[in-house]
């Protein structure tokens, strides 16, 4: 078994699918979204860890200072925790590609992981918060992401959503939109394009 570092839920799917992250939000945990990716991916390997970190009893994936305010040399961390946690249990369950969904905080580690490190084959972001111009700069063509936000989203402002967008594009990535009129509420319409978009897989 591999060592991870998360607690974790896990559905081993069939040889040769794809395995599947679920990244929950602040204060929520590894069951967030585990049944979610089981009925959008039945055959598929799913993988669904808590975050490591604990503000104020809320489990999340990296340490902040603020509200919009991250602790970079935390996300680091986290980055490459990540990263190598989904890449070992991608390569013991023999998946044919690596697809991450996140929420909120984990649509910010998994955006992150995304970038510096380009190991997934396509990405759910929602209401994802990058308030920081990314370095790197290697390309990620090839690479589909859906961004889902809210255009009223306190927490994850329109104009940062289309800066990371924006970013992602800019790399060569395949990036697609929806907007909803509301907050940082996931809405219907968020779910039926999560659906649409991986359902290719």
């Amino acid at each position: 078994m591999t060592e991870t570092g998360y607690v974790h839920r896990l559905y081993a799917g069939a040889p040769d699918k794809p395995i599947l992250l679920m990244l929950h939000g602040t204060g929520g945990d590894e069951n967030q979204f585990f049944d979610f990716g089981r009925r959008l991916l039945p055959e598929a390997t799913i993988l669904s860890p808590r975050g490591d970190v604990s503000e104020h009893g809320a489990a999340r994936f990296f340490r902040r200072t603020g509200e919009g305010v991250y602790d970079m040399p935390d996300l680091l961390r986290a980055t490459e925790k990540m990263a190598a946690y989904v890449k070992a249990f991608a390569d013991e369950h023999r998946a044919s590609k690596i697809l991450g969904l996140g929420f909120s905080n984990g649509a910010n580690i998994l955006a992150n992981v995304l970038i510096e490190k380009g190991i997934f084959d396509a990405a759910v972001l929602m209401h994802p918060l990058i308030p920081f111009q990314p370095e790197a700069q290697s390309t990620l063509a090839g690479k589909k992401v859906l961004v889902t936000a809210g255009q009223r989203d306190p927490i994850a402002p329109v104009p940062m959503t289309e800066a990371l967008s924006d970013h992602l594009k800019s790399r060569g990535a395949d990036v697609r939109v929806i907007w909803h009129p509301g907050g940082h509420e996931i809405a219907p319409l968020e779910i039926n394009a999560v659906r649409d978009f991986l359902g290719a897989y």
